[in-house]
């Protein structure tokens, strides 16, 4: 029923932790869904990040979860780690996660109401990540900056000149942002809207931390809605309209909790901009650009465009967000 690897997951999480497993479902190459206890829960099985990102990643969760921010509980191991070693048959490193509530929502319940309730989980996150900085010392989780991914001039090639100057100034704006505890700390990095749980009740919860790093806390605000018009609109009216109607709840619902300076709002278009040239350079990081298929030509030739024309992802003018209650 299960091939040796699933075998092994199982044998090896029934040894480690206080669970006893009846299944067990790959979901991507690090994930596993699993069954016992009349519980489920979700297993991830990776070395993508070092054992002291990881541990110091589920410390930061462990400590939000307790603060009552909407994110996934890990259930320790026997020995109380949060965070298991174990060979598969080279070294990788567990963590496992209680099934949380809710469901990746249609397109079509993506709508102000829950956009709204998205905001004011991203605002609380922010308000007990800054609060975790404040007493712990984050050793690991490194600054945005540093990642791979936005090694723009690295992996966009040198003959698309515009792109490249386009990249350059838009990092050279946002490195020369000032700092500080109101617009920068730890952040989950990637809430794309499949990273999303909604329950019937509207509850929220953020899974999949395994990017979390530190950035301006608005480019969590820019992900998903940038995620909402790229992947998840579902039509049925005019999409400039609906992405000014979600930004609109989503910042109120997000000053409800946690304050934001009215100097980063007025930043929007730039952060936006950015996660447009991090999207464009994943593309070249990760396709085989000598056999592109032709969707994937498509894509390309798509966001040339749209960046070299300098077309703005959402029209949607910061000054609009400025009378919002928790703008300072």
């Amino acid at each position: 029923m299960y091939n040796e690897q699933e075998k092994s997951i199982m044998k090896v999480i029934v040894e480690k932790y206080p669970v006893q497993l009846d299944s067990i479902r790959k979901i991507t190459n690090e994930m596993y869904q699993l069954t016992g206890d009349q519980h489920e829960y979700f297993a991830r099985i990776t070395n993508y990040r070092s054992f002291e990102e990881q541990l110091e990643e589920i410390k930061l969760l462990s400590y939000l979860s307790a603060h009552g921010v909407g994110v996934p509980s890990v259930v320790p191991s026997k020995g109380g780690k949060m965070v298991e070693k174990a060979e598969f048959p080279t070294e990788q490193y567990i963590v496992l996660f209680r099934k949380a509530n809710g469901i990746h929502l249609p397109r079509s319940r993506w709508d102000c109401d829950v956009f709204l309730e998205l905001g004011r989980e991203i605002g609380k996150l922010h308000r007990f990540t800054s609060a975790y900085e404040c007493h712990n010392k984050v050793d690991y989780l490194i600054d945005w900056h540093e990642s791979e991914e936005y090694s723009f001039l690295k992996y966009i090639p040198e003959e698309e000149t515009t792109i490249r100057e386009i990249s350059r100034k838009i990092l050279s704006e946002i490195h020369q942002i000032p700092k500080n505890r109101d617009n920068y700390g730890l952040l989950h990095g990637d809430i794309w809207l499949e990273n999303v749980l909604v329950t019937d009740s509207s509850d929220i919860t953020i899974i999949d931390f395994q990017d979390c790093e530190k950035h301006f806390y608005i480019y969590d605000l820019v992900v998903p809605i940038y995620s909402a018009l790229e992947f998840s609109y579902a039509g049925n009216g005019n999409i400039k309209e609906y992405g000014q109607s979600i930004a609109k709840s989503m910042f109120k619902g997000y000053l409800e909790e946690n304050r934001l300076p009215v100097e980063m709002i007025e930043k929007l278009p730039l952060f936006f901009k950015l996660k447009e040239l991090f999207e464009y350079n994943l593309m070249h990081m990760y396709w085989n650009m000598e056999s592109l298929a032709e969707e994937q030509v498509r894509i390309l030739n798509h966001y040339r465009i749209r960046l070299e024309s300098n077309y703005p992802v959402i029209s949607l003018d910061p000054r609009d967000l400025m009378n919002l209650d928790g703008v300072k």
